[in-house]
């Protein structure tokens, strides 16, 4: 996201060395460059004007300390201000969902056609589940797109919490009533609404939503956005705006191809907080939206935080001890501990989700690495590994000729794929030998030749 605006900071800080303060001289430029890249972005205008004129403000005249470039100072009030514009001024609690109200909490989903209301609907059913421990119930209130209901009952169903099945003859604002009814008789913390949407504003859409929001009263209204649509977001944000009382934003898509102009713009139009962001089209892919680590990842400052978290989530954390004592112990890094390391990182993203979040310097040791092809070979490698006798993945050592040929067949790829894989597992055992001495640097110099693509 904003790859563009990452670079062009990065361009302009080598020009600002050895400078002792920042002015407005020196400044220029990189303001240029950053208005640019804004504008790139698809950012809204107003967004865009008020946002340099504060970095403007803030930055003329400050000291740039010893251990600082006037460029990395410059780069740190971008930084605080891009946060702000996000919604870090709002602080920590504004990101919350509120759910001070008696139960049902009813969370109301608004947005047009094709943002991914439903399917978001289906993750935050998902992570209301998982993370606060609540009972919840979906219902659609989309009587007009075909098998809408249907999708929004299967994803129900694989996240685990109960649906309000409905028909399309019903209306809209009575279905909302009946699920409302059974909600509360069926003690539910929280009833999710999925509400219809259309290809483009229209004035039968926002009176429909506006007579369900009068007629149960929901505690969140949550406006659900392409993150890659851009400009346009602005109007569509602007009227729904307009129509109802919004308390938060739902940016989806952002593991797209987005230019990420619609994370500053609906925030900075609306006046509410962005609560979560979709990253994936997992129904896991759901995180709840940090301002002030979104400005950082913008700024390719990475987002270690959301590392930590997911690999807190989602890592296996009695076989990464026993690995670290095998190794402590002297043991030998097997191709057994070479899948469990594959499936641990598929479960944190696979390759592209990892280097998202860290640095842009630590990314650049990957750089040039076709994302997609890597990921294929990743799984390929773990197939390969399958087509191996248990005895073959805890000595690698065995695997000559005849074994080679066997396991090829059996994966269903040429015999130079499983030599290869076996020279980038040799790899992989020389890097956790480098790991012993510390440093996350060797270890991506490793991950760089292991990546296809170059």
């Amino acid at each position: 996201m904003l790859d563009n605006l990452t670079q062009r900071l990065a361009k302009v800080v080598k020009t600002m060395r050895g400078e002792a303060r920042l002015t407005e001289s020196n400044t220029a430029e990189m303001l240029r460059e950053v208005r640019l890249a804004l504008l790139e972005a698809d950012v809204a205008l107003p967004a865009v004007r008020e946002f340099i004129t504060k970095v403007k403000e803030k930055a003329l005249g400050e000291d740039v300390i010893s251990s600082l470039t006037p460029g990395q100072a410059l780069v740190g009030v971008v930084q605080r201000e891009l946060a702000a514009l996000m919604g870090a001024d709002l602080g920590e609690a504004a990101s919350q969902l509120n759910f001070a109200t008696q139960p049902p909490a009813i969370i109301l989903m608004a947005g047009l056609q094709g943002v991914g209301k439903t399917t978001t609907t289906g993750k935050l059913a998902k992570f209301l589940r998982e993370n606060h421990k609540k009972k919840v119930l979906t219902v659609s209130a989309d009587v007009y797109r075909p098998a809408a209901i249907a999708q929004l009952q299967s994803v129900t169903e694989q996240v685990g919490a109960d649906f309000f099945p409905t028909q399309t003859s019903d209306t809209p604002v009575n279905i909302a009533l009946a699920a409302l009814d059974f909600a509360k008789k069926h003690h539910h913390d929280v009833l999710i609404i999925d509400t219809a949407g259309r290809l483009g504003i229209d004035t039968a859409m926002m009176q429909e939503i506006a007579a369900i929001h009068a007629a149960v009263k929901p505690i969140e209204t949550l406006f659900v956005v392409d993150a890659m649509v851009g400009q346009d977001a602005v109007n569509t944000a602007r009227a729904f705006h307009d129509t109802l009382p919004l308390t938060g934003i739902i940016l989806t898509k952002l593991d797209g191809d987005s230019r990420g102009g619609a994370a500053l713009s609906v925030r900075h139009i609306t006046g509410v907080p962005i609560k979560f962001t979709g990253v994936s089209e997992k129904l896991n892919g759901l995180e709840v939206f940090d301002a002030t680590r979104m400005a950082n990842r913008i700024l390719g400052m990475g987002d270690i935080l959301a590392l930590v978290a997911e690999a807190q989530k989602n890592m296996d954390v009695s076989a990464a001890q026993d690995l670290a004592h095998k190794m402590k112990a002297g043991g030998k890094f097997d191709l057994n501990d070479f899948k469990a390391q594959i499936s641990q990182m598929k479960k944190m993203g696979g390759l592209s989700g990892l280097l998202d979040k860290l640095p842009a310097q630590m990314q650049q040791a990957a750089s040039g690495a076709n994302m997609d092809q890597a990921e294929k070979q990743v799984r390929r490698m773990e197939g390969i590994i399958n087509a191996m006798t248990p005895l073959e993945r805890a000595k690698p050592d065995l695997i000559k000729a005849s074994r080679k040929r066997r396991i090829a067949t059996g994966a269903g790829v040429q015999i130079q794929e499983v030599n290869r894989m076996l020279a980038q597992f040799e790899q992989m055992q020389s890097m956790m030998k480098k790991l012993k001495g510390g440093g996350m640097m060797k270890m991506l110099r490793s991950m760089k030749g292991m990546m296809p693509g170059r």
